[in-house]
């Protein structure tokens, strides 16, 4: 229920599939995406992950119609869909979302904890629990507080409006818009433009921004200036900084 491609040496494509239900997610699809996501992190050779949806949308969010009396959301929220968005969040690489028709509840969760987002201009972004009487879940409350403030997230979950692409890049919610008939391929330019940048340095301010989202200002600090003891030390910093003094672009390695 999850295809996962290489477009190129250093891409992956990680396509969620189950088209017929806007790709709202069952166990099992949840447990693809959680492998899916593992085995991106763990690549080597992958340098930029891109996350999309089959068919007409991003993802619905949860399949209600499989909820059952043995449904234990507390336990299925903490490890299956934990398992996978703490992956895409903590995997040393970055993630894009390509936001292709709705992303609504669990799945604008899995929108927003991607690191970069590009947004067709059809699709729109929809914190769906209130509809059903639910609140948000896998991590969207602080995800939204975090980006867009307070007051903003909390009307967005209580009343479940879509956000359509407009307002989300004014807001922040996403990095740019596209027509949805050129989103892939705009996603997968930019991540193959990514690929480019130096690895180390990448993965390094990833976990620097996550880790300044939660924390005040002086760990923040204290965590810039240990991250940076070990991009200093590495043979890319190097080559960047040969590259700029002979006027030549970088050939970054990883190392």
């Amino acid at each position: 229920m999850v295809n996962y491609e290489t477009p190129s040496d250093d891409v992956c494509l990680i396509t969620l599939n189950r088209p017929d239900k806007l790709n709202a997610f069952n166990r099992q699809m949840r447990l693809d995406l959680m492998d899916a996501t593992l085995r991106a992190s763990a690549d080597a050779d992958i340098r930029v992950v891109v996350i999309t949806g089959a068919g007409r949308g991003f993802c619905a969010g949860a399949d209600i119609s499989v909820v059952n009396d043995k449904y234990n959301v507390e336990d299925i929220l903490n490890t299956e869909y934990g398992a996978f968005l703490n992956a895409i969040a903590t995997m040393p690489k970055p993630v894009i979302a390509a936001i292709n028709g709705p992303a609504a509840g669990i799945g604008m969760t899995l929108a927003l904890t991607c690191d970069l987002r590009v947004m067709g201009e059809d699709a729109y972004l929809m914190s769906a629990f209130a509809n059903i009487g639910l609140v948000p879940d896998g991590g969207l409350s602080f995800l939204l507080t975090q980006q867009i403030g307070y007051a903003r997230a909390y009307q967005l979950a209580i009343e479940a409006e879509k956000i359509d692409a407009v307002r989300a890049l004014d807001w922040g919610l996403v990095n740019r818009t596209v027509a949805g008939a050129d989103l892939l391929e705009n996603a997968l330019g930019w991540a193959q433009s990514l690929t480019q940048r130096a690895p180390i340095a990448m993965a390094l301010t990833k976990r620097t921004f996550r880790a300044a989202a939660q924390s005040g200002l002086r760990n923040a600090m204290a965590f810039e200036a240990m991250t940076q003891r070990t991009a200093i030390a590495s043979e890319d910093c190097a080559e960047g900084a040969m590259a700029l003094l002979e006027k030549r672009q970088p050939v970054f390695k990883g190392k």
